[in-house]
């Protein structure tokens, strides 16, 4: 059996998708529910693009850089351009289960995220920073994915660039409030931290 590529090289939204199996909707963003793709085989990948990935399987050997992750179910992992994960290719072919968020740094150019996007230390976990979704947590997080999907089922037009840049920066803002639960052990219900950041984002309300 031919084992693939020591590193697999994901430079685009769509050496990603290929790789997977998933049609590309746009070339600079994908949302993958990984139920309806087949069988794949393991890889460890550079990244150029961004990506979160809300995992629902398991892996012992998933590697983040030369470390080990702190994996579990329900386990979300965020990854930036340069960075490498994944599983060495052993021949085997497994189903993913969970979703994932991918998009090109070029989307964010000259947006005011691009500069922002620092803040999302998330991007730079160690081991032990691991961000292990709650059921709410993760139903947020899938449910405004599906709201970027149905985005890109639309007919392109001049306002869905913006769109997309808001509803990611949404997620990211969204996670990044996880993490704060998580390490200063805030109790505040995640559906007022959800509305008060919704409505920062009235461009989210174009009506097309």
């Amino acid at each position: 059996m031919v084992l693939m590529p020591k590193i697999l090289n994901a430079k685009t939204v769509h050496d990603y998708n290929a790789y997977v199996g998933h049609a590309d909707q746009h070339p600079l963003v994908s949302v993958i529910d990984y139920a309806a793709l087949p069988p794949i085989r393991h890889s460890r990948t550079r990244f150029s693009v961004y990506a979160l990935f809300l995992r629902d399987d398991c892996l012992e050997d998933l590697t983040y850089g030369c470390s080990k992750y702190d994996y579990r179910e329900g386990t979300l992992i965020c990854v930036s351009p340069g960075q490498i994960g994944g599983v060495e290719d052993n021949g085997e072919v497994f189903r993913i289960e969970g979703w994932a968020l991918l998009f090109s740094p070029e989307l964010l150019h000259g947006t005011p995220l691009a500069a922002r996007m620092k803040e999302f230390t998330f991007f730079a976990y160690q081991v032990n920073e691991a961000l292990h979704m709650t059921a709410e947590e993760r139903a947020t997080l899938i449910a405004l994915m599906k709201q970027i999907q149905e985005e890109l089922c639309r007919h392109p037009d001049v306002h869905q660039r913006t769109i997309l840049v808001a509803y990611i920066e949404l997620i990211l803002r969204s996670c990044f409030e996880f993490l704060q639960k998580v390490f200063l052990g805030l109790m505040y219900p995640f559906s007022c931290v959800l509305w008060a950041i919704f409505w920062s984002f009235p461009l989210l309300f174009f009506v097309r």
